[in-house]
């Protein structure tokens, strides 16, 4: 409480409305957008250093994107009413909008990649396994068995246009969810039209955090050497991304300090109290500063292979953990203050609640089961075809 300050807040504002599966959200769709625009990197603008990657990349996304919308539906005191909005589409909300932009990305855009990039595969699958799993990959070919040289460039062409236009629909898919917090006029933590850039930057870095470290792990387990050319370039890309998405937060923070309106009073003792741990110890130098130390000390020092392996597996979990402090605070923190600016409230993370700990635990761990899966029905290890034919070069 401000010293010398009677704090007041209305019943609506003392239990929060939106709670830990709000702040998960957020969080999956970013690792989504993230791992997509890696993958791009390699079918789009010819990172060749990255192709080790793209078939990773992809199921990666696919797998969390299967997820991102079950904590807005545990969410819900109605889950079945959210198929109101194919139903009865609002166009003027930006929430009953996202079920069209999420049906858009996974069906047209994700899935339809994910297929003619394995279609080769599923076709040979099909036909030299047996049992069980000859009938899935049957199933998967969607009776399209022809794999001549001609309709394989057809699928590569096919799959970089997808890719062309999943660009953007990647940016709308997680773009939206800082629009809705940007446009929220009435609270002065989210009000900024530096919102929706925040979240796509933030976006792009978790995602291209959680490649690395599926990837090294993955080789760890499979003792396959790690392509450290592969590695450092992914390094790379992160480092100056994560430069922009930090510059982008701290030109925000120096707005408003600049600004210093009736609400910097009551967000500076937000920071300084309540959000200290998580903003300031967790996003801001755990975060975000050692992890650009470290991405700094593998990309401008001459070290060991070794050594930037453990370099990047550090930077990456601690990356990962900065940007959903990030989310926390922008979700939690945002709602912890009156709209007078005169009284606060906290938040206590229920274990085993609807909206509890151990659900939020459960859709954590839910997209790297799925990711196993698909990794066991299309491994992404083998060698990978070019694309170069796609781009007509």
């Amino acid at each position: 409480m401000i010293p010398g300050v009677d704090g007041f807040m209305y019943p609506n504002e003392v239990e929060l409305q939106w709670s830990l599966l709000i702040v998960l959200y957020p969080y999956i769709t970013g690792l989504v957008a993230g791992a997509f625009i890696l993958a791009s990197l390699e079918r789009v603008f010819k990172v060749d250093a990255v192709r080790p990657t793209y078939r990773l990349a992809l199921l990666t996304a696919l797998a969390f994107l299967l997820v991102a919308p079950l904590p807005l539906q545990l969410h819900l005191g109605h889950p079945e009413r959210s198929f109101e909005m194919y139903l009865t589409p609002h166009r003027s909300s930006a929430m009953a909008m996202f079920g069209f932009v999420y049906l858009w990305y996974l069906t047209v855009v994700l899935l339809v990649e994910v297929w003619l990039e394995y279609r080769a595969d599923i076709v040979r699958l099909s036909k030299t396994t047996s049992g069980f799993k000859r009938l899935v990959y049957k199933i998967l070919t969607l009776g399209s068995d022809n794999v001549s040289p001609a309709a394989l460039r057809i699928d590569d062409k096919v799959g970089y246009a997808v890719t062309v236009i999943g660009i953007p629909s990647a940016f709308l898919l997680h773009g939206y969810v800082g629009f809705i917090f940007g446009s929220i006029k009435a609270n002065p933590w989210w009000s900024t039209p530096l919102m929706p850039v925040v979240f796509l930057f933030s976006a792009m870095v978790s995602g291209i955090a959680a490649v690395m470290v599926l990837y090294m792990a993955s080789m760890k387990l499979r003792k396959t050497p790690i392509d450290m050319s592969c590695v450092d370039t992914i390094g790379k890309y992160l480092f100056y991304t994560f430069i922009i998405d930090f510059t982008l937060e701290m030109l925000d923070l120096i707005h408003r300090t600049y600004e210093s309106d009736e609400s910097f009073r009551s967000l500076d003792f937000m920071v300084h109290t309540r959000l200290w741990f998580s903003q300031v110890i967790l996003q801001i130098i755990l975060g975000t500063l050692v992890p650009l130390l470290l991405l700094a000390a593998a990309q401008f020092l001459k070290l060991a292979a070794g050594v930037r392996r453990s370099i990047y597996a550090v930077a990456c979990l601690l990356t990962l953990v900065g940007i959903f402090a990030m989310r926390w605070n922008v979700v939690i923190g945002g709602q912890l203050f009156s709209k007078s600016f005169l009284g606060y409230t906290t938040y206590k993370v229920q274990f085993a609640a609807r909206e509890g700990l151990l659900p939020a635990l459960g859709l954590m761990i839910l997209p790297f089961v799925i990711f196993v899966v698909l990794v066991k029905l299309l491994p992404p290890w083998g060698e990978q075809p070019g694309h170069a034919s796609a781009s007509g070069d």
